[in-house]
């Protein structure tokens, strides 16, 4: 089997580049050229360096690699930025994915392409949603939640249209190593890691911390798309969830016990989003029948997320 992975530096493709090579499969990932990997000294072979938004270069990617599998995860992935990075987000995560399905059914029209979909598509939620089925109205209020439910409904149009094998896992929170301090978990580990080396004074600035939250580790999050992958419907939705919500203040309370520190809990505005649902909570009935079965709790999740951290400052 020969697998793609798109957004393959970023932290969910990296732990899909990481579940395939493991079983030994020929795994290759697509990222973006960067500075920092032009000048690498030794280059990573199983990168190839490709931007989505460029059609040509990626249908000759596809036309040469000819993939079985396609895990598309490029995308400006993070909710809170995309109010400040509207049409980069549009741009990439839409207009990407339409060359991403074209160049497929162009050079492998029979390969299987699962698309990284959204918890945001959901949009503004009530607490009597919850938990959120897969077939509840898809209400988005942010760039990036609309965007991705653009993405959606484009996989799922070439998978009616074309019967490509089009897969749509709609992610809610995935956290792990590997990732920037974009979003809250990684910030706040981020700087409990700076305070603990002495390299930041004992504060740490946070957001909204009353919202709750269904995190799933990206580890799990992985196994399960990868039973979509095998097991699921072309063009059906599938949320990758626990089933379980958190508060986002419990969470900053087990990253301080984690890292041992006294730090002073300080609100600040500029973390604060446009818009930020309160609850956010998947049903996980359908992935469940697929056999998806959890195996990171919370505190194992954070513990290694803090150490990680530990280990880039």
């Amino acid at each position: 089997m020969k697998v793609l992975v798109l957004g393959g530096t970023g932290m969910v493709g990296s732990h899909f580049m990481n579940s395939y090579k493991s079983e030994g499969a020929e795994t290759y990932g697509l990222a973006r050229n960067s500075a920092s990997s032009r000048m690498a000294a030794i280059q990573d072979d199983s990168i190839i360096r490709c931007d989505i938004l460029e059609r040509d270069a990626l249908m000759k990617v596809m036309k040469d690699l000819k993939p079985d599998v396609v895990i598309h995860m490029a995308a400006q992935a993070f909710n809170g930025d995309s109010w400040n990075l509207e049409y980069v987000t549009h741009q990439t995560n839409y207009i990407g994915t339409l060359n991403v399905l074209y160049c497929v059914r162009e050079a492998v029209p029979e390969a299987k392409v699962l698309l990284a979909c959204s918890s945001a598509e959901y949009g503004n939620i009530k607490e009597e949603d919850c938990p959120l089925k897969e077939e509840r109205l898809l209400l988005p209020h942010t760039p990036y939640g609309v965007s991705k439910a653009g993405v959606e409904n484009l996989g799922r149009q070439y998978a009616l249209n074309y019967g490509m094998k089009v897969f749509l896992p709609r992610m809610f929170i995935h956290v792990g190593t590997g990732h920037p301090p974009a979003t809250a978990i990684q910030n706040f580990a981020r700087q409990l890691a700076l305070i603990k080396a002495g390299k930041l004074p004992p504060e740490i600035h946070v957001g909204n911390l009353t919202t709750y939250r269904d995190y799933i580790d990206v580890r799990d999050g992985v196994s399960a798309m990868r039973l979509l992958l095998d097991k699921g419907n072309p063009g059906e939705p599938y949320n990758i969830c626990n089933g379980e919500a958190v508060q986002i203040r419990e969470i900053l309370d087990m990253l301080v016990e984690i890292s041992g520190t006294n730090a002073e809990v300080i609100s600040d505005k500029k973390l604060f989003r446009v818009a930020d649902e309160p609850l956010l909570l998947g049903d996980d009935t359908k992935i469940k029948a697929l056999g998806y079965k959890r195996k990171y709790s919370m505190q194992q999740t954070l513990e290694d997320v803090y150490h990680d951290w530990e280990s880039r400052i």
